[in-house]
């Protein structure tokens, strides 16, 4: 036991490269737990039996599966309601993934995902919208895409572009019939 320091020394007086420590032998797996730290986002979870009235603003991940009242607010984040969640709130968030209850009205940026027992009972604005076999809706959906320009019309106006190449003084009167 007490020669163990003895068996890593170089028996010769000549000094060698250092070895590093095993874990840390690069091209070998291994856990880093620095780089796990980086991986994880930060997710707040809101309990079953918490209560909360009022403005609820983050800027983290939030599941909830308590009873929120009130506005909830995550901008570039994503709010799931959990099975036991009970939303009466307006919710502003990137994403959201009801598994639980929401009357009011959902905005989100990217995406709505109404899961299998979830239910949502208000009106839901977001590009992508994915109701599950099973969910409840109720209300109305606008899938406006996020604002982008939309395509310009052609610079030349419609009055004076003609696809036979003739001009008309007249600009943009109707037709008159022709009598023979």
């Amino acid at each position: 036991m007490w020669k163990r320091d003895e068996a890593v020394r170089p028996a010769s007086g000549q000094p060698t490269a250092p070895q590093p420590p095993a874990p840390s032998i690069p091209g070998t797996p291994g856990p880093r737990p620095d780089a796990s730290q980086h991986m994880e986002k930060d997710i707040v979870n809101i309990g079953k039996s918490v209560v909360i009235k009022g403005e609820l603003n983050g800027s983290e991940d939030l599941t909830i599966e308590g009873h929120v009242e009130g506005t909830i607010q995550l901008r570039d984040h994503v709010l799931t309601i959990g099975p036991n969640g009970r939303i009466k709130a307006q919710v502003f968030a990137k994403s959201v993934i009801v598994l639980g209850e929401v009357t009011g009205n959902v905005t989100a940026s990217d995406k709505v995902d109404i899961r299998d027992n979830g239910s949502v009972d208000g009106d839901i604005i977001s590009p992508r919208v994915a109701i599950a076999e099973g969910a409840h809706f109720r209300g109305s959906v606008d899938m406006q895409r996020k604002a982008t320009p939309a395509p310009s019309p052609p610079k030349t106006p419609p009055a004076t572009a003609h696809p036979q190449g003739q001009s008309s003084p007249q600009g943009s009167q109707q037709p008159q019939p022709v009598r023979a």
